[in-house]
């Protein structure tokens, strides 16, 4: 399938991500008597991933993420002449999503863009962790979920179940990340918000790509020369 055609796909599939998860954050989380709270919304982020996975896997693979896009090209699983446009269509699918969401958002009354679902730390951490926090927990956050999209998806594993263990890894890696930096293990899916916010959210935005970056190739290294490197090859 053309490369076109995948980006089309990476595109809606973030968009989905990105609308869906942090609309549920965004609308939903703080809901007075029906607000989901975080459990509510890592659901909604985990659903975001499992329906595209079915949706779009077959398309363009679902990776809905540039930190899953370069840590699958680090684990030998994608081509790396299609990373960067793979990054272009996620970037430009969370942007659409978060200019959607915010046009939808600022017709309450009495709205105020706030945090409107942006990652941060310091004192723009739900919970007050600081940077090194921050840093250190979407490394690893990042590394478990590339390392679990990995191991589901290996041809050796049980088919068809991938996408949902994929989607409640990012249920669960939500759970544990939310309170200290909103989680993202995704920059797509942070530089859609900070775009809306602006200030702080972009002067943090630096860590939401650093760090699922570094996590997600480090895994798809570790992945693909321990368990991968004889059933895998580089296309």
């Amino acid at each position: 399938m053309s490369v076109t055609k995948r980006m089309g796909a990476e595109c809606i599939g973030t968009f989905w991500l990105v609308f869906g998860g942090c609309g549920a954050a965004v609308l939903s989380a703080g809901f007075p008597s029906l607000g989901i709270g975080f459990l509510g919304v890592a659901l909604a982020f985990g659903l975001t991933v499992l329906t595209m996975a079915y949706a779009i896997g077959h398309i363009s693979g679902c990776h809905l993420n540039p930190a899953v896009t370069l840590g699958l090209a680090a684990g030998r699983r994608f081509a790396w002449k299609d990373v960067l446009p793979y990054i272009v269509a996620q970037l430009i699918g969370a942007a659409v999503a978060a200019m959607v969401l915010y046009a939808i958002a600022k017709g309450k009354p009495a709205f105020a863009v706030g945090g409107f679902a942006a990652n941060g730390f310091g004192e723009h951490s739900p919970g007050g962790y600081p940077m090194m926090s921050a840093l250190l927990a979407e490394v690893v956050l990042t590394f478990m979920f590339l390392f679990i999209i990995m191991g589901a998806t290996d041809r050796l594993a049980p088919s068809g179940f991938a996408p949902i263990a994929i989607g409640l890894a990012l249920t669960l890696i939500h759970l544990i990340g939310i309170p200290v930096t909103n989680l993202s293990v995704n920059p797509a899916r942070s530089t859609g918000p900070a775009i809306i916010v602006g200030g702080w959210a972009l002067q943090q935005l630096w860590l939401f790509w650093v760090a699922p970056i570094a996590g997600a190739v480090l895994a798809g290294i570790v992945y693909s020369g321990i368990w991968g490197e004889k059933r895998n090859t580089e296309r």
